[in-house]
């Protein structure tokens, strides 16, 4: 396991000096092409890796520092560790924002297990490897999707069991996922979530899932990532006095809403507009547009901003 001393970081980068993003890798900001992983790294051949996703927008980063501590929660659960603290991993994601001459970015950083000696298969012999990146703002469904409406489909693929695989953890398990959105793709949909095994829904490739009804927002309450946006739009609705509950959501129930909105770094608040075909009641929901609204004026609040250094 890499030791947890911090080293140094490096100066930060020219602004654009890799025009369209940027990557730090073995210790130096690089291009994107240089973004690369060994075949023999267990990140790669056992999915043994963690990592988190932030956003900048209008050039600040949104949360960053919760995307940080998700990050370090999560290396600690996994048995990984970086050579740098929390400082300094900020530093070098702002690097990557600003070597990239970015505004509006999708931000990673990544710690893989790394490759062990040669016949171990000890986990603990590993030297951990760290990476980060940032590229153009990625969409989990682009603007033009959200207007005409986004078809989800509820598939009857079973998550991995968080008894298995914390959810919590942010990981790369997500073959069930992926299949699940072949699922929705083969049926004319848009996109996916999967379901527990007591059928209840629970998340999608990379967002969690939200319904209304009645006046009642419902998120699920275990099996799921515990998303920054989904955190967001929890506290939104304690600050617009809007109901809401963290329990499961079974499938009919889902399917019966009046709203349903996806949340995710990905887009924020996202509405959806049928579930599998059937169009909701109401599109966007007045719910869903009070919270998308207050999401995108809560990314210009001082205290959740994170101005990156164009200098």
């Amino acid at each position: 396991m890499t030791s947890t001393a911090p080293i140094a970081v490096p100066a930060q980068p020219p602004v654009g000096a890799f025009d369209g993003g940027a990557v730090f890798v073995e210790g130096r900001y690089a291009p994107l092409s240089e973004g690369k992983i060994s075949l023999f790294d267990w990140g790669f051949t056992r999915s043994d890796a963690t990592y988190d996703v932030a956003s900048a927008h209008n050039g600040a980063f949104f949360r960053l520092a919760d995307h940080i501590e998700r990050f370090f929660a999560s290396l600690a659960e996994l048995r990984l560790a970086i050579p740098y603290d929390r400082e300094q991993l900020r530093q070098i994601l702002h690097g990557c924002v600003r070597a990239g001459g970015l505004k509006d970015a999708y931000v990673a950083m990544v710690c893989t297990r790394g490759v062990p000696p040669r016949g171990a298969r000890d986990p603990r012999l590993a030297q951990n490897r760290f990476y980060a990146y940032a590229l153009p703002y990625v969409w989990i469904a682009p603007p033009d999707k959200q207007r005409s409406g986004i078809d989800l489909h509820i598939s009857q693929r079973r998550r991995i069991a968080p008894e298995s695989v914390d959810p919590r953890v942010k990981n790369y398990h997500w073959i069930d996922l992926v299949q699940s959105m072949f699922d929705a793709y083969d049926r004319g949909h848009d996109t996916s979530c999967v379901v527990d095994a007591a059928g209840h829904v629970t998340e999608g490739p990379g967002f969690n899932v939200f319904m209304v009804k009645d006046g009642v927002v419902r998120t699920a309450d275990s099996g799921v990532l515990e998303g920054i946006s989904r955190r967001t739009a929890i506290e939104l609705c304690a600050r617009l006095g809007i109901a809401l509950r963290i329990e499961p959501l079974p499938a009919a129930a889902v399917r019966a809403a009046d709203e349903v909105f996806i949340t995710s770094t990905g887009g924020g608040i996202l509405p959806i507009a049928r579930i599998d075909g059937a169009p909701l009641p109401r599109f966007p929901g007045p719910i869903t547009q009070r919270l998308h609204d207050a999401y995108w004026a809560m990314r210009e609040e001082p205290a959740y901003r994170d101005p990156v250094d164009y200098r």
